[in-house]
């Protein structure tokens, strides 16, 4: 016998291991070589994480996709592993340290640390692949790979090395994001865009020789200046005072009217506080609308100014170290063409000074020599280290890239193209626009934990780029006896000595970007470089899910891999984008809001399959989840519901009959139910293809809590109490079939509730073959029942509709109201005989009768195209609910006006956030709904409006 109720606590982790003792998520299985192979990789988790619902969401889509087609008989395969995560274990481990007191990174050495950062990650490193069994992933465990491991380390060398001699891969001094604290180039994922409130001080910029010019100070009413003051200086405005040490020019727009003549003159500025000279360039990158129209170009600290240099060909001068601090003394590029003096030594004697000290002692200079012009509050985004927290700086400085513009032809090729398709379509346009655009990859990272990059330097310089050493080594050899750095005999004892060859080469200390080692994680984690059977047979993998915020980082980068070291293969066929889960305001979670929504705390509190329920009904494509615990405790009620419905088919003997035939059937319930759940699996089957998982779980809800629980087992339940005979056997055998049939439906959604069920519901006369894992996902043929369906869904239709009324009408629950059918068929006649107790029972009705026409005082309603009659008089006071309604339409109608305000106010839309407007749109749809409900109600009382 069931237990009174499901209790997931008591049986997830027995049901786990079950499945991980049959081996029911192994790829490759040998009862399946003939089979077709579907293979998703999991976006690698970093091995420092913890399951956030993020995490939840992205791993219950793929593992309904990997449970749903392993049912269908595929070889399937996800392949599970995690991400090394550069800087954010190397911070773990040095926080550790130094919460222990013992010696830190530098003084214990690179060897020390790395060993140190090993052992955490054996220790520590496997937190969230647990919590990913918590949830039910279906992963193949015994395929676990990490990005650090020994087979995807060689793969790493192998592409580097590769790239570079291709001329793919090369080194080049640019702007970086570098992080102060790390003192390491990040990557644009890991920087933070955070609102600070700060100031724009605008600085005069003396011109050169005398060189003044007509500025506008005023004008009429058209925009036409009509004064002019003359000036021998320009106005220039900046949030970062400390950056205008390294200014190397004055940009303005072409077709700027003021600063025309000044640029055909080229005329020059003297630099503030350095006395460089500086030239005025002409630039679109200058906005003539905003501020003075003239802005400074520092090239080595500033992204947008980069590209301006390098198109006028400007000096780039860093005047900032990697500690963000001022590094002027011994700074040649610094110093080349400032004029020397006190003026000058005031400057230098800035020098070690942080950004923000920099910053006052400038501004103050600058008042002192009456070269500041105005100081305003303003408000900007200013960008943060994720995890460091302090602003990062954009750095000129030495750094490896990949050659991304040449790789990403194939990769935009292939999307165009239709070899890899996104879902939803829209984000293809956000592939396009970035590969189109985009910038050199910047690869190095100033880490120690990571793959360090394979290259080596030579005693004159040359780097030697190789898998190993030892090939370095050669390489470097032969170059140095080709140069004549050393003779055939020194380099035949260098070869003989290896303790001698330090001296020869030096390694590159950089590791690369963890998105390097990701990038090949679709055929890395197969096998590759060697040639391994999982390779050839899962690769091209068949989906790809994942966030859209990585789209640039990583399925981008993977696509141009992929196709590059596969053979022109493309990673994947299928790309499913999904939304991001919001709190139930639509709020993004956040740690300082706190908001957050732990998914582990759903699961202990409502079990893994309510949470998983939860998310897949939301999963709309293109629409952010808005989550609340309720949705979950709601799903959770949906467990109880089926768990309930097995206790009802148990307790009435309903066993599963292996003679039993659903072709067979011979009652019109029968019939009926069979072809309302061949019905249903079709729509679960056809949604699942498309990655519709908000309308497969809506299909299998509707049909397990509606037409089955609620329609199928009441009426059902006279056929269950009667003596025998008749249809009672069909009927067990049927509710035993179709539960079986649920079960299936609903296991990749709900799989711990279902294996449960369906190891409870076995029995000696009819024990069970397989798990439910392993089970044929339902596809049942031939059981559409056509007049089954139109007899028991008039009854559905009917019933409905009455209840409906009720509820409107206020009539009193335990009322028992007469129904009159007007005009009735012959056909509908004897529906009323068969189902005339079933009508009485569920619509609460004292009786049926057959008029001509409607009694007065009756609310009507049309039933598939059939005329019923609901006589109220008597039961409630029509004029009195009339003028309830009649109130409660006019709220709805205000309510849809007042949001219609707010939506129609262009300055609400501008600065409301998007999930406030939002919940204004759904606020105008209830209310909408609810004035058309109340319109129907209104016309049954024969009142119109």
């Amino acid at each position: 016998m069931l237990d009174n109720r499901f209790d997931p606590a008591a049986v997830e982790d027995r049901i786990y291991q079950a499945w991980v003792d049959a081996e029911a998520f192994k790829g490759g299985r040998a009862d399946r070589s003939g089979a077709e192979p579907y293979c998703i990789v999991i976006p690698p988790p970093n091995v420092t994480g913890s399951l956030h619902m993020g995490h939840a969401l992205n791993n219950t889509l793929q593992d309904i996709l990997c449970r749903f087609e392993r049912m269908r008989g595929k070889d399937v395969l996800w392949q599970v592993g995690t991400d090394h995560a550069g800087i954010a274990t190397q911070m773990v481990v040095e926080r550790q340290l130094a919460e222990r007191q013992l010696p830190g990174r530098r003084e214990m050495g690179r060897a020390a640390f790395l060993k140190r950062v090993w052992e955490w990650k054996e220790e520590s490193g496997g937190t969230i692949i647990n919590q990913l069994r918590k949830l039910g992933a279906s992963c193949d465990w015994s395929r676990e790979r990490f990005t650090m491991d020994e087979g995807l380390s060689r793969a790493v060398l192998k592409v580097f090395v590769r790239l570079y001699k291709e001329g793919l891969i090369y080194k080049d001094k640019r702007l970086v994001n570098w992080d102060p604290k790390f003192q390491s180039a990040i990557s644009d994922l890991e920087v933070l865009q955070v609102e600070v409130k700060g100031s724009l001080w605008h600085f005069r910029y003396p011109l050169d020789g005398g060189v003044t010019y007509e500025h506008p100070v005023a004008f009429d009413e058209n925009g036409q200046p009509y004064e002019f003051e003359t000036r021998d200086y320009i106005v220039v405005a900046t949030t970062r005072p400390e950056t205008m040490l390294g200014d190397t020019a004055v940009a303005v727009h072409p077709e700027d009217p003021r600063y025309q003549g000044l640029v055909a003159a080229k005329a020059m500025v003297r630099l503030p506080l350095v006395g460089r000279l500086i030239p005025i360039v002409a630039d679109e990158y200058s906005d003539p609308t905003k501020g003075t129209g003239a802005v400074k170009i520092t090239p080595a600290h500033d992204f947008n100014d980069f590209e301006v240099g390098r198109r006028h060909n400007l000096p780039m001068i860093n005047v900032l170290d990697a500690e963000a601090r001022l590094t002027l003394v011994g700074n040649g590029e610094f110093l080349d063409g400032a004029q020397s003096g006190p003026e000058l030594d005031v400057v230098l004697a800035l020098d070690g000074q942080s950004r923000e000290a920099a910053r006052k002692a400038i501004v103050a200079l600058m008042e002192e020599r009456e070269l500041l012009d105005a100081i305003e509050p303003h408000t900007h985004m200013v960008p943060h280290g994720d995890r460091s927290n302090l602003v990062i700086e954009p750095w000129l400085t030495d750094q490896w890239y990949v050659d991304a513009h040449t790789l990403a032809q194939p990769a935009l090729a292939a999307v165009r193209e239709g070899e890899t398709t996104f879902v939803p379509k829209n984000w293809e346009k956000t592939y396009f626009e970035w590969l189109e655009n985009i910038q050199p990859w910047c690869i190095s990272r100033q880490l120690w934990w990571g793959h360090q990059i394979p290259a080596w330097y030579g005693p004159d310089g040359t780097v030697f780029v190789e898998e190993s050493e030892e090939e370095a080594v050669a390489a470097a050899l032969a170059h140095c006896v080709q140069t004549g750095i050393i003779t055939d005999a020194e380099a035949k004892d260098l070869a003989a000595n290896p303790d001698k060859r330090a001296a020869l080469i030096t390694r590159d200390e950089d590791v690369l970007d963890t998105w390097f080692s990701s990038a090949l994680w679709p055929f890395s984690t197969l096998g590759w470089p060697d040639e391994t059977a999982e390779l050839k047979r899962f690769y091209p993998t068949s989906v790809l899910i994942t966030g859209f915020d990585i789209i640039f980082f990583w399925v981008a980068r993977m696509m141009m891999m992929g196709l590059h070291f596969m053979d022109g293969d493309v990673p994947f066929k299928d790309v499913y984008i999904h939304a991001l889960v919001r709190d139930e305001k639509g709020a993004k979670m956040s740690k300082s809001k706190g908001n957050v929504i732990d998914p582990l705390d759903l699961v202990a509190k409502y079990g893994a399959d309510a949470l998983r329920f939860t998310l897949a009904a939301m999963a709309a494509q293109g629409r952010d989840i808005k989550l609340a615990t309720s949705r979950v405790e709601g799903y959770r009620n949906f467990s109880t519901k089926l768990w309930n419905a097995a206790r009802f088919a148990e307790m009435n003997e309903c066993r599963r009959d292996p003679e039993f035939s659903p072709r067979n059937a011979e009652s019109t319930l029968n019939r009926w139910i069979l072809g309302e759940m061949q019905k249903t699996s079709v729509e679960i089957t056809q949604a699942l293809e498309g990655y519709r998982f908000n309308e497969a779980a809506g299909a299998a809800y509707r049909f397990v809590w509606n037409i089955f629980c609620d329609w199928y087992l009441e009426l059902a339940k006279p056929v269950f109490m009667s003596p025998g005979g008749g249809w009672k056997n069909e009927t067990r055998a049927t509710t035993a079939f179709v539960l079986d049939e649920i079960l299936k439906m609903l296991h990749p959604f709900m799989p711990f509730l279902t294996e449960e069920l369906w190891g409870l519901t076995a029995d000696a006369a009819a024990p069970r073959d397989t798990l439910l894992v392993l089970a044929s996902w339902p596809a049942p043929k031939g059981l559409e029942a056509a007049e089954a369906e139109a007899e028991i869904g008039w009854l559905i239709d009917l019933v409905t509709e009455i209840r409906s009324v009720r509820a409107e009408m206020n009539v009193p629950a335990g009322a028992q109201l007469p129904l009159a059918i007007i005009g009735a068929s012959d056909e509908t006649r004897q529906r009323v005989v068969i189902w005339n107790d079933a009508l009485l029972r569920l619509a609460r009705l004292s009786s049926v009768s057959f008029e001509d026409e409607a009694p007065a005082g009756a609310a009507q309603l049309l039933v598939r195209g059939e005329t019923v009659a609901l006589p109220l008089a008597g039961f409630i006071d029509m004029e009195a609910e009339a003028a309830r309604l009649t109130k409660e339409l006019a709220k709805a109608t205000d309510d849809v006006a007042r949001v219609d305000a707010k939506l129609g106010n262009a300055d609400f839309i501008r600065r409301a956030p998007e999930e406030v407007i939002e919940e204004q749109r759904e606020r105008r749809e209830s209310a909408e709904a609810r004035g058309s409900k109340i319109r129907e109600a209104l016309a049954r009382l024969g009142r119109t409006v």
